[in-house]
């Protein structure tokens, strides 16, 4: 039976769908680009780093880099960790860049979600600072991530109690710092 809310509804998204279909097409770019990125040497992902820093530089915007960027960090993951980004972690990306909250359940991989903005963020090289609710969760995520990172030609640090000003000084100066 034809009803015309049905039909409204489709004309007229909410708000919500809106974005998240704008966010869809960013994620189906993402997974265009997988294939390329995948044949790439491992010795190419610093390379790729310092391309898109400097596209950065030259005039670029975050959201005209995101797709290769997050393409890059979901293979560098899949090699160095043996977890690939799912589609919902790369939509959880796009949100967390675009300043916006990201709502994850235990288990959804939010550390790894957070690796994708982090890595972009990172790009323009003014660094970028992860609050985590305790010291050993930065350690941690520093750790774990930072083999992403370090793949991919960025450093990352924490920072805990207990470290000396000089410590804190040297991990605060690493592109990715997890507090």
């Amino acid at each position: 039976m034809f009803n015309p809310l049905n039909l409204i509804s489709k004309i007229i998204k909410g708000g919500n769908q809106k974005e998240l279909d704008r966010i869809k097409k960013i994620v189906k770019t993402i997974n265009q680009l997988e294939n390329n990125i995948e044949k790439l040497d491992d010795t190419e992902f610093p390379n790729k780093t310092n391309d898109l820093i400097e596209k950065l530089k030259n005039g670029k915007k975050l959201i005209d880099i995101l797709p290769e960027a997050f393409a890059l960090v979901r293979e560098a993951s899949k090699r160095k960790k043996k977890e690939r980004h799912f589609d919902v972690q790369l939509i959880g990306g796009v949100v967390l860049n675009e300043n916006k909250i990201a709502e994850m359940k235990t288990g959804e991989g939010k550390t790894l979600t957070i690796a994708l903005a982090a890595y972009l963020n990172a790009l323009e090289k003014k660094g970028v600072h992860i609050v985590t609710v305790n010291d050993y969760l930065a350690k941690r995520d520093s750790l774990n991530m930072g083999i992403i990172y370090k793949f991919l030609g960025l450093e990352c640090g924490y920072i805990n109690t207990g470290q000396s000003d000089e410590e804190r000084k040297i991990n605060y100066s690493k592109d990715i710092t997890y507090a």
